[in-house]
């Protein structure tokens, strides 16, 4: 079964709320009306109602199971605001009341205070300012302190096995991460591999060189990361620095990798070193091995909230609120 299908299939058995802040995108009502109507998911959209229902009108839409909120007519607002300045000891009441008719604000905020349990947005809006807003509402995971994003890649064929599923990370939000945030990426990623997969991680910390091979900061950089991920996830599988086909080849990982390694030659998670190194290597995967790439997806938030491309169709939103939905079913091993 198509991956995306057997997550909608899981979406179904405990549907819960996701909110959309971005209500008045006929995309995202269309993905709301598809969501409700086949019980994915419980949608929760956020404007101003009967601009919402103008909306869905002119493109024959009916929206009468999708919950539409508006912030300004919300009875726990205040709550909102008492609950938004505790967090952010440094926001006066008046700022907050004003970001707190943001819809995407109130959307992170409606997560954080478990009215709903996760967000899906970016139709309209940049990812840069769904990262921020999510950091600041809804803060990073336990042991993270940097969001990051992955791909899920079906590639059709891969030694021997159908459809094999590896997770790419990071390849749309670090450009230059730090050891220490590429452990954050590793052990985010191994969660993520757990969470929606349903796996045990094998992450391959990925270089140019292989347990010494060559010499670099670059390099070194990468075996500081691995031994930061490694502290901090010690119950993961966890090893590198590796090359490329020394983290999936069995037969060149005898080669190459001289000491016991439960990664090497079987590696599920690719954590890459750098933006440039993911992102040329999920496109490459995608168009060279006509492998689906699922994605980005982020992740390291303490609660689930996904972005979404500015070109993204209906059929797009859907997909990523039931990728959403298997998140918060599994929020605990966020």
């Amino acid at each position: 079964m198509d991956l995306i299908e057997q997550f909608k299939l899981r979406a179904k058995k405990n549907p819960k709320r996701i909110v959309f802040p971005e209500g008045d995108d006929t995309r995202i009502l269309a993905a709301a009306v598809e969501l409700s109507r086949n019980s994915i998911v419980k949608p929760v959209v956020i404007g101003e109602k009967g601009k919402v229902l103008a909306e869905a009108a002119k493109t024959g839409l009916e929206p009468e199971n999708v919950e539409i909120i508006n912030p300004l007519d919300f009875s726990g607002m205040e709550k909102y605001i008492s609950a938004y300045i505790s967090r952010r000891k440094d926001v006066s009441d008046g700022m907050a009341r004003r970001l707190m008719k943001k819809n995407l604000i109130f959307g992170a905020m409606m997560v954080a205070e478990g009215d709903v349990d996760g967000m899906v947005a970016g139709a309209a809006t940049a990812t840069a300012t769904i990262l921020q807003s999510a950091a600041t509402v809804i803060g990073f995971a336990s042991g993270i302190s940097v969001p990051s994003s992955f791909f899920l890649m079906v590639i059709p064929e891969f030694s021997g096995e159908k459809n094999k599923v590896l997770v790419f990370a990071d390849c749309a939000v670090n450009v230059s991460p730090t050891a220490g945030q590429l452990a954050d990426i590793a052990v985010a990623s191994g969660r993520s591999a757990r969470n929606l997969l349903e796996i045990e991680p094998r992450i391959a910390m990925l270089s140019f060189s292989t347990k010494g091979s060559a010499s670099h900061p670059d390099i070194d950089k990468v075996t500081e990361a691995l031994k930061i991920a490694r502290q901090k996830a010690p119950d993961m599988a966890i090893d590198g620095e590796f090359q490329a086909d020394a983290a999936l080849i069995r037969r060149v990982a005898e080669k190459k990798v001289k000491e016991p390694s439960s990664v090497a030659g079987k590696a599920n998670v690719l954590i890459f070193p750098d933006l440039d190194a993911g992102n040329i290597a999920y496109k490459l995967t995608q168009y060279l091995a006509g492998a689906k790439a699922i994605g980005p997806i982020l992740q390291g938030f303490a609660l689930p909230v996904s972005d979404l491309s500015r070109g993204a169709t209906r059929d797009d939103i859907i997909s990523v609120a039931a990728i959403v939905a298997v998140q918060a079913q599994n929020k605990g091993r966020i």
